[in-house]
């Protein structure tokens, strides 16, 4: 069931883009991930498509920010497990780095980037709240390749004690984004975010947009069916082949879970 504009969490891809628009806002959600003072952020830019030099599809990214002092930031919200997100995350890092060199110039220009998940759900099932990942080696962990490519995942369902108590409410605050929680958050960052919502939910402008972004979405519903129903066919044909779920999700670039789920349906039809 589609929601109305007053119904969205921070989770939801559009409220999120409108409220990281926010120089301040998005510097400071920067600095409480990172754990590092941010002097100032030029202004963010949503739904950024990039596009590549190769044949193929670009890649739209939710936030994309520069500190204006040689590093850039790309921020995504994710809740659905059914695409790969470590490929994802370099497939974005990747792109921003096409995109940060013009053809002909020296990679040493290459900015340090950062790729944000934040995630609904756990995507290494650890219980942490977040994951960061760089490059080291493998024969002695406390050396550093040096790219400057950072991953980090969110996860807003995490149980162990690895933030500190504001990180928590802030990961909180994305899927439940109502006024009764921000008046009994403690966190100024929370308060601050949430006064942003609220202009974005009642400025009718917002809402003319978003309606028309959800009646664009239900005419690409009916092509992605189309998709999705292939995908099931392929994933089955497969299973018929004799290959596992894993490996499948490997051949396809799909989450295992969700092969499992296909194949779960399919176990269960009517013979």
């Amino acid at each position: 069931m589609e929601k109305n504009i007053r119904e969205l969490n921070l989770s939801d891809d559009f409220l999120f883009a409108k409220v990281m628009t926010d120089s301040e806002i998005c510097r400071r959600v920067l600095e409480k991930i990172l754990k590092v003072p941010i002097r100032k952020v030029e202004a963010p830019t949503t739904q950024r498509t990039i596009d590549l030099l190769f044949e193929g599809k670009g890649v739209r990214l939710d936030v994309y920010v520069n500190d204006g002092e040689g590093t850039v930031y790309n921020i995504e919200m994710q809740c659905s497990r059914k695409r790969n997100l470590p490929k994802r995350t370099r497939y974005y890092a990747g792109s921003i780095d096409l995109d940060l060199i013009t053809a002909g110039e020296d990679y040493i220009n290459l900015k340090k980037a950062y790729v944000i998940l934040i995630c609904t759900f756990d995507p290494f099932r650890d219980g942490r709240h977040i994951y960061t990942f760089e490059n080291r080696c493998r024969e002695n962990l406390s050396l550093s390749l040096g790219d400057e490519s950072i991953k980090i995942f969110l996860n807003t369902r995490g149980t162990l004690d690895d933030v500190d108590e504001e990180m928590k409410e802030l990961l909180a605050y994305v899927e439940d984004t109502t006024d009764r929680f921000a008046a009994q958050a403690k966190s100024p960052l929370i308060r601050q975010i949430h006064q942003k919502v609220n202009e974005v939910k009642q400025n009718p402008k917002m809402e003319v947009e978003y309606m028309t972004l959800m009646q664009r979405d239900r005419e690409n519903i009916e092509l992605g069916r189309e998709e999705g129903v292939k995908m099931a066919l392929d994933i089955i044909r497969l299973h018929l082949d004799g290959k596992e779920a894993q490996e499948i999700a490997n051949l396809l670039g799909l989450e295992a879970d969700y092969v499992n789920q296909i194949l779960e349906d399919y176990a269960n039809l009517p013979r």
